[in-house]
């Protein structure tokens, strides 16, 4: 794609976004063993997600090396990915890397939902051909999971346990057969066969998981992962300030988040989110999820404040105002226990920053 129509575009897939590693990665490979239908090696795949500096390509998850080589040696087998975790634990954002690296299209993907319905999965209808010419393949229309068996491609199946328990298993035929029934066509395409390439990669919000559980059968179809939250600070800290900054230059807005404020803005959320400080001071953790997704939109609005109403170079301030709109929903609770870090956290640091950070709540809360 080119870049002036990637700025034009909020936010690019993977595979348009990264199209140039993707092609520098792919020529490495031409002769190499891959699974059947892979556009990269697994070897390569891992090195898209993870970057190599030698080869300029930029890491793009912070994650077990372990972890990742599991996932993507399950998406060769037989058996689908479901990747689960705390919500914000980028495992959307993974889910898409693995497709585009895998498939080079990580744009088959099925939102789960209450109103998820079957034709949103599997395949629905042109009701002006089906009337004027019956069931045929001109007058089917492919939703995501037959796009993906019939290209031999990666299909995303987004907050699955969101779907009602009857939707979620209209993927168990698929994922033990392969196979994909079409009742209503002819008896020579009644039957859709998985091409090489295809499988599922399904992710879970932990904190949802009850809303509507797996079937026992469904979970023996999927390799389970799960993602946790970050564990190391200045990894945190880089991939926050990384992401946020390559947002800014995206929405071409000449500013920048420094790594001063990046964290502060980090160490709020760790502390925030596990009600702990790293001297080991506890108190009562927000109820509402400070995960390093939305640091990272905190971090970009902060600045897009102090770009269009501040002196453009993003101030405590600016970065408060930013973390209320994220930390503070609907748990009136939650004001409280944000107050009282202020007071009795903030307050206590000596840093100057921190200071005008601790100053700049009373303006905000």
């Amino acid at each position: 794609m080119p870049k002036r129509a990637q700025i034009e575009l909020q936010r690019p897939a993977a595979e348009s976004l990264y199209a140039t590693e993707l092609k520098k990665l792919a020529e490495l490979d031409q002769d190499a063993p891959r699974p059947g239908g892979w556009k990269l090696t697994p070897q390569s795949v891992l090195k898209f997600i993870l970057g190599d500096r030698s080869l300029g390509i930029t890491q793009k998850f912070v994650g077990s090396r372990a972890q990742l080589e599991r996932c993507i040696v399950a998406l060769a087998t037989n058996r689908g990915l479901m990747l689960i975790g705390e919500p914000g634990t980028a495992k959307s954002y993974l889910s898409e890397l693995l497709a585009a690296g895998i498939s080079g299209d990580s744009t088959l993907t099925i939102q789960g939902s209450a109103g998820t319905t079957e034709d949103n999965i599997k395949y629905s209808w042109n009701y002006a051909l089906l009337l004027a010419e019956g069931p045929s393949s001109r007058s089917l229309v492919s939703a995501p999971l037959h796009r993906g068996m019939s290209e031999g491609k990666i299909v995303r199946f987004e907050e699955i346990t969101r779907c009602p328990l009857e939707i979620q298993d209209t993927l168990l035929s698929v994922l033990s057969d392969r196979m994909m029934s079409i009742p209503e066509l002819p008896d020579s395409n009644r039957s859709l066969y998985a091409k090489v390439g295809f499988n599922v990669i399904a992710t879970a919000n932990t904190r949802d998981r009850g809303v509507n559980e797996m079937s026992a059968a469904l979970k023996r179809r999927f390799n389970f992962e799960t993602l946790q939250p970050i564990s190391d600070l200045q990894q945190e800290i880089e991939l926050v300030q990384r992401e946020t900054n390559r947002m800014l230059e995206q929405a071409s807005i000449p500013a920048s988040l420094n790594e001063d404020l990046t964290e502060v803005l980090v160490t709020t959320f760790r502390e925030l989110r596990t009600g702990q400080t790293e001297d080991g001071r506890t108190f009562e953790p927000l109820t509402t999820v400070m995960s390093t997704a939305e640091a990272v939109s905190v971090g970009y609005a902060s600045v897009i404040h102090a770009y269009y109403y501040g002196d453009r170079a993003p101030t405590p301030e600016n970065l408060l105002h930013s973390l209320v709109g994220s930390a503070l929903k609907d748990a009136t609770d939650d004001l409280k226990k944000l107050r009282h870090y202020f007071n009795h956290v903030v307050k206590n640091r000596q840093d100057q920053l921190w200071q005008d950070y601790y100053t700049a709540h009373h303006q905000v809360l």
